[in-house]
């Protein structure tokens, strides 16, 4: 049996999780099933963006040297020659003296250097009167402005949302590399572990962190494969963690990670592979470990809910983001002032679950057994591990959920 002994600290933690990331395969998939995924590959433009000269408002495009001097008072007076037409192939020269009606995405003509919004004239018959001077290239969007054929215009680990889609359909893709989802195992370990469609008799508790660890997974671009609820019985796990390994990914075990000679995980992990922390100086979660078999992280959270999700989001969130090929995204965070004052130990790293009232945040206190916590809390405050807490009135980085 493992003994738990050493803590390391949560940075060092965190850049062994990371370095676990293995780089998945990319695959091809339709436009329309992009959203959500990461690119595997640098996407380029096809052709140029816009592939022609373009108006950007309604109005008459001049050359815009004509225009000076023009006002309200003495207009310049032109010849209408025409108006531009939409989706057609060829582009009008425009006249000289004249000016040509171009709609909103409409082609400049050749010669016109400038469109003269419709609200700045007058339109008398056949001529336009202009009010005002244009300037040298205004309201005008140049042909490849928006990008240059051949220009990257995603880059590699872009996560694709509704704009990144948009720029895709602009460069003509109907299908998109990314790299594929990453299949993450999910065990939970425990006598006490019942499924949650059953009553609880006893000391009996309801299986709350695979489907906790499955949401988490899915969140961060994953698929989760569930492999049940299994007692504290060394065969049965060491069957179930071979088995998760054969089929995914990487491993999540929660409830595997105890600081006494009870400990199965890590003893398993170590025989699969090796662990390479056990032990992390973070509250919630101190017990984590942190191994691999062959080339497949495992990751052993505590049993209890709140100190899993706090691992989940600090730990395992950076190793999940590489292997989805999303690299180092920011937390959504918000610079709010304690409303009260935070206690901590020097030593240890701890992430306080927090509300927000009125503008200032407040710490949630509940033991790490407690799901409630993390229902009425906005999200986390860190509290480095060289402070022993903070004082009401600091200014605080609060992560978001």
């Amino acid at each position: 049996m493992s003994l738990f002994l050493t803590t390391v600290p949560v940075e060092e933690a965190v850049n062994t999780a990371r370095s676990l990331a293995i780089r998945l395969s990319s695959e091809e998939i339709p436009l329309n099933a992009a959203f959500g995924r990461v690119l595997s590959t640098d996407v380029t433009a096809d052709i140029d963006i816009p592939g022609f000269t373009r108006s950007s408002v309604d109005g008459y495009a001049v050359r815009f040297r004509d225009t000076t001097g023009a006002s309200e008072s003495l207009p310049a007076l032109f010849n209408l020659s025409g108006r531009a037409a939409m989706g057609t192939e060829g582009v009008k020269t425009l006249p000289s003296d004249s000016v040509l009606y171009v709609p909103t995405g409409g082609p400049v003509p050749v010669g016109g250097d400038a469109v003269v919004m419709i609200e700045y004239t007058e339109s008398i018959g056949n001529d336009v009167l202009v009010k005002r001077p244009a300037a040298p290239g205004e309201n005008i969007v140049l042909q490849g402005e928006d990008f240059k054929a051949g220009e990257v215009i995603l880059s590699q680990g872009t996560v694709l949302s509704s704009r990144q889609i948009a720029a895709l359909a602009a460069a003509g893709r109907t299908t998109v590399p990314v790299t594929r989802k990453p299949k993450v195992g999910v065990i939970s370990t425990g006598n006490e572990l019942i499924p949650v469609g059953e009553i609880p008799t006893g000391s009996q508790v309801r299986d709350i962190n695979s489907w906790m660890c499955g949401a988490f997974l899915q969140s961060a671009g994953c698929i989760p494969e569930y492999f049940g609820i299994v007692k504290d019985d060394r065969s049965l796990l060491q069957k179930i963690l071979q088995k998760a390994l054969l089929l995914c990914d990487a491993v999540i075990i929660s409830g595997g990670s105890s600081k006494d000679d009870r400990d199965l995980t890590a003893d398993l992990i170590r025989e699969s592979g090796e662990v390479l922390i056990h032990g992390i100086a973070i509250a919630p979660g101190k017990p984590t470990i942190i191994g691999r078999s062959g080339q497949k992280p495992v990751i052993g959270l505590p049993g209890h809910p709140a100190s899993a999700f706090v691992v989940l989001l600090v730990i395992a969130r950076p190793l999940l983001m590489g292997m989805t090929g999303q690299g180092d995204q920011e937390m959504l965070t918000r610079r709010l002032m304690l409303g009260e004052n935070i206690p901590s130990t020097r030593g240890r790293e701890d992430y306080v679950r927090v509300r927000i009232l009125e503008g200032k945040v407040y710490p949630e206190f509940g033991k790490s057994g407690l799901v409630n916590t993390l229902i009425r809390s906005a999200g986390l405050v860190r509290v480095p591990s060289g402070v022993e807490g903070l004082e009401e009135g600091e200014l605080v980085e609060v992560i978001l959920w």
